[in-house]
Parts: structure tokens; sequence; C-alpha cells
């Protein structure tokens, strides 16, 4: 697991309170949630908190590899393992998808990550994905919607660390987009002339 250090920009404070909410909503959901909806394949029973728990334990690690086309920069990391997200790794993946016009780092959304490695995994990806962006900084993001009112969002998730954009080395655009579109986990927007297909954990709907 790669680890990078957080830029001079970054809230330690504000990164802090993200990953211990995240931690919190971890622990809500397997007592409050998962131990009375996650119904036993065999028989239709319901799992209890513990059980679900202990199946949380037991799942696999989640690991992403990702390459910022920007910097260059590389990181394979396992950011999710034994029920939990790991602090380092969300600090690296965080810094990775830094805007890099002026280098704030802003907390990811743990739930846009799931998506971007449940997506690998539909893909049978091994290798890295592309990204071509993922924080995006206020500032930045009225500068490219001057440039471009038409693609760029006023109120875009990206600001909020809820999305990104990305391509897959050697696969058709479109069949990345297909694969975002069947996951069903937020919106999908289809960059064909641009070469990259973009993804976040807001409302379903694509374009």
């Amino acid at each position: 697991m790669t680890t990078a250090r957080p830029s001079a920009g970054e809230s330690h404070a504000t990164e802090r309170h993200h990953l211990d909410r995240c931690h919190l909503d971890r622990r809500h959901l397997l007592r409050a949630g998962l131990g009375l909806a996650a119904a036993a394949s065999a028989g239709g029973t319901l799992f209890s908190s513990e059980e679900a728990e202990a199946a949380s334990l037991r799942a696999p690690p989640r690991v992403l590899s990702l390459v910022n086309l920007h910097t260059g920069e590389k990181l394979n990391a396992e950011y999710w393992s034994r029920g939990r997200y790991v602090r380092d790794a969300m600090r690296a993946v965080n810094h990775l998808l830094r805007d890099h016009r002026n280098n704030s780092v802003h907390a990811i959304d743990p739930k846009l990550l799931d998506l971007v490695h449940a997506l690998s995994r539909k893909l049978g990806r091994r290798g890295p994905i592309e990204i071509v962006s993922g924080y995006r900084s206020p500032e930045t993001n009225a500068m490219l919607r001057e440039a471009d009112h038409s693609g760029v969002a006023q109120n875009s998730f990206h600001m909020r660390g809820m999305a990104i954009d990305l391509r897959v080395p050697n696969m058709a655009t479109r069949h990345l987009q297909r694969a975002a579109l069947s996951l069903r986990g937020g919106g999908v927007g289809y960059y064909p002339d641009s070469n990259f297909v973009h993804v976040d954990v807001g409302p379903l709907r694509h374009w």
C-alpha cells in the first residue's frame, strides 16, 4: 500500500472528522441496518447484528489501483479492511485525487471509492484506473465553467469529493459507460470525445 503525505493545503481537522463520521456510519449500518435487513441465502433467515459484523470482518479487503493523469502519481491502496476504512490509505487517496491546479485536498466520499471499486471488479480490471478529474475546488470549477458552460455543473459533485472522471486503458468508453450504468450507484456521464466517463454518488441519473 502506498501512503502519500498530505499537502500544505489539506485540512487535517476536516479529514479527521470525515473519517470518524464514516466509522460511526459503519457502526450504525452494522447495528441498525445490516443486522435487520440482510437475509441468509439459504432459508431466508435474518442475520443478527453480531453475525453481520462478523461477516464484515471476514469480507476480503478492498483495493484500488489508480493513476492521476495530470501528475503521473500512482497508488495501489487497500482502503477498506476488516469492516472499516483504513485511515492512512484514505489520506493517500485524498492526496492523489486532489485538485492538481492548486494542490487543494478534500476528503473523498468513501461511497465513491466503493463505487469505483465495484466498477473495477465488474470490468475484471487488474491494472490501474486512470483519473482525469477527482476533487475540484470551487475556484477551479468556476474557471472551468466559464470556459465550458455546457460541460461543467455549477454545483458539481466534484467539489464535494463525490465524483470522479475516469478512463480505462485499452477499453472503449462506451463499454466503460455501460458497466457504470449497470451498477446504478449514482450519476453517469458519457464523454466519448474526451475519452472518459464521469461517475458520482449523487442521485441516479445519466447523460
